[in-house]
């Protein structure tokens, strides 16, 4: 099967992670091959089915940086997709911070020319601290297509997050729409 190019699907420690396998599926469904990153949080909350996850992609899943001299385990990107990205993950990357393979992969990539995209699922209340809209603003300066609003994720009420209804569809109509670009 010809598939549209490597996509990295890079979930973070959000709700929707727990649900990365639908991400997975509905983006293998549009032709890419995905390689899976976790952060080392949603790491735990899939260890009892890691293997689940390296069977429907196809490679490892990924949520630890590799030892010095170790091959790369995965295919070069050609797209990025920090979906869902948590409040932490977002204002550390802002922030420049890149202590994990999740943030680390996506903040060099943009600035090696690869579309990077991100979509966070937070509540309104972590939304309204500060240090969010200076993250954002610091994201898209840099590249980064930032997935917010009606073309993106509509931040929640606290306490009324809605895991199961990410929408999904939302990134990876972006994804395309870069790739198609690129």
């Amino acid at each position: 099967m010809t598939t549209r190019g490597v996509l990295y699907l890079i979930a973070c420690a959000a709700g929707p992670a727990q649900f990365a396998d639908y991400g997975v599926r509905q983006a293998q469904a549009r032709g890419w091959d995905v390689c899976l990153v976790l952060t080392p949080s949603a790491a735990r909350w899939w260890e009892p089915r890691m293997k689940e996850l390296e069977e429907l992609t196809g490679h490892r899943v990924r949520s630890q940086y590799k030892l010095p001299g170790e091959a790369d385990a995965l295919p070069k990107a050609d797209v990025m997709l920090v979906a869902p990205m948590s409040c932490t993950t977002l204002n550390k990357w802002g922030g420049g911070i890149s202590d994990t393979l999740a943030i680390g992969l996506p903040s060099e990539a943009v600035h090696m020319g690869v579309p990077v995209l991100a979509m966070p699922f937070f509540n309104r209340a972590q939304g309204a601290q500060p240090a969010v809209a200076r993250s954002i603003a610091d994201l898209r300066a840099q590249g980064v297509t930032f997935l917010d609003g009606p073309n993106g994720y509509e931040a929640h009420p606290p306490k009324q997050g809605n895991a199961a209804a990410y929408p999904w569809e939302r990134a990876l109509d972006a994804v395309d729409a870069v790739a198609g670009q690129a």
